[in-house]
């Protein structure tokens, strides 16, 4: 069955095919994304209400797009599938809505895909002629660790099957792709921030500031960045001005360590507390080579093996989104409610 996706949590505008067979494997059709980055480039930030206009004027013409890569018509799409959560809520309005309206004038039926939970996904997506060097997790590879670090989210999560998770560990403060873009606009690099900072670091040394990497007294599996972010804005402020703009390279990288170093030892202190040796490494941070090498590392040391899905899925996609739902329908969880709203919060954090 041929299941259409749709993401808009943020400022991605996607659509995508996924060809289901009934044990919830198959092919990914179509992968059509429409980024917003020039839009909000200006703000420093994402602005809600014009992610959201955009996503409504963009909808129609990534969907046809889609469809028109997957070789299928409105009449080939047997089940439609969209971000319902977490995200920006006027920008999940727009997908659900538009969603909604689909499949009622398809008479489809709608499912309800977790943001969160459809990173995790992404792992499960196909190899293709343009990632040979991926290797998807198998549901047979399960129980298996998941980390989930992005622009607004970084959870610890363990699966017990492909839809099926329990929360080891979150942020207290800010997520990492949040730290990284803050630390970006600190620095005065381009929004956003992540990829700028990881372009700056290869320049710079890692070793020439000291930043603290956050710990949580009694829940060592739970993250907090906002020290690390603070300790950036110091020890700028410490330095001549000429000084900043010649040292943004060392704080950059500098910064990456720390974050990385984060990262990277949850991961470890989880795998050894849940014995589990499959680890999944995904959201939009997971696109950072430096931070995909030093996990690949770590894990390694542990006998843990990794799986990071390929830089095009890493982000916000529909691919996920429909990857996701194909396995809702394979293990027969219903369609959502006709009056399907958005919500701006995961479920998972319901888990805790």
């Amino acid at each position: 069955m041929n299941v259409l996706g749709i993401e808009t949590s943020c400022d991605e505008t996607s659509a995508a095919v996924y060809a289901a067979r009934p044990d919830g494997a198959g092919d990914l059709k179509s992968n059509v994304v429409a980024s917003q980055v020039d839009l909000h480039a200006r703000f420093g930030g994402v602005v809600p209400e014009l992610s959201a206009r955009a996503h409504v004027e963009r909808l129609p013409a990534i969907v046809a797009e889609a469809l028109s890569r997957a070789g299928c018509a409105f009449c080939d799409v047997d089940a439609v599938a969209v971000t319902s959560r977490p995200g920006l809520l006027s920008a999940l309005l727009a997908g659900v809505s538009y969603a909604r309206g689909l499949a009622i004038a398809l008479d489809r039926p709608v499912y309800a895909v977790d943001h969160v939970k459809a990173h995790v996904a992404a792992a499960f997506l196909p190899a293709s002629p343009e990632t040979p060097e991926f290797q998807p997790l198998a549901p047979g590879d399960l129980p298996a660790l998941a980390m989930v670090a992005s622009g607004g989210h970084t959870v610890l999560l363990k699966m017990n099957g492909p839809t099926a998770f329990d929360v080891l560990g979150t942020t207290r403060d800010d997520a990492v792709g949040e730290a990284f873009d803050k630390v970006g606009h600190l620095l005065g690099l381009p929004f956003p921030g992540g990829p700028e900072i990881e372009r700056a670091a290869a320049g710079g040394d890692p070793d020439a500031f000291s930043f603290p990497i956050g710990v949580i007294r009694g829940h060592p599996l739970d993250f907090s960045f906002s020290g690390l972010k603070t300790a950036v804005l110091y020890a700028m402020a410490k330095l001549p001005a000429r000084a900043r703009r010649r040292r943004v390279a060392d704080l950059a990288a500098s910064f990456q360590k720390a974050a990385i170093a984060a990262l990277v030892r949850r991961a470890v202190a989880a795998g050894r507390e849940t014995q589990i040796r499959a680890f999944v490494l995904c959201g939009g941070v997971a696109a950072n080579h430096a931070l995909r090498a030093a996990m690949s590392a770590a894990l390694a040391t542990e006998g843990a093996r990794l799986t990071v899905p390929p830089v095009r899925y890493c982000g916000d996609t529909a691919a996920q989104v429909a990857r996701f739902a194909a396995f809702q329908i394979a293990e027969g969880a219903p369609p959502a409610d006709p009056g399907l709203d958005a919500c701006a919060t995961s479920e998972l954090f319901a888990l805790q």
